[in-house]
């Protein structure tokens, strides 16, 4: 016996161990990854690839005199639409060009008072 014996209780290897997970061999630590996978999928995979069809759908039905909000938050009425671009009045003869892909949403009619 050293020293080091008293000190710390030497740890010695137990016999096979029993159950179900240690019964698959490897295959028993893949299933905690594959199970987080399968949850992530559906809390963040899944509900994002919603909001992105979503999304695709509502720039692909824009047209004029429909009323909008950017992502910078902007409020106002779509006057004329082509493939990338928009042009929103955001008051009385004022209108900005904006990415399509900048718009957020779409109101109801009447939101937008220009």
């Amino acid at each position: 016996m050293s020293l080091l014996d008293l000190i710390i209780t030497p740890a010695f290897a137990e016999g096979e161990a029993t159950g179900v997970v240690s019964g698959l061999g490897g295959l028993g630590d893949l299933i905690p990854i594959v199970l987080l996978f399968i949850v992530f999928y559906f809390l963040l995979i899944r509900p994002q690839q919603k909001r992105a069809k979503d999304h695709k759908t509502l720039l692909a039905a824009l047209k004029a005199g429909d009323e909008v909000v950017t992502n910078g938050g902007t409020i106002g009425v779509v006057k004329s639409v082509d493939e990338s671009f928009a042009i929103i009045e955001i008051a009385a003869g004022v209108a900005i060009k904006v990415q399509k892909q900048g718009i957020n949403q779409k109101l109801p009619k009447g939101s937008a008072a220009i």
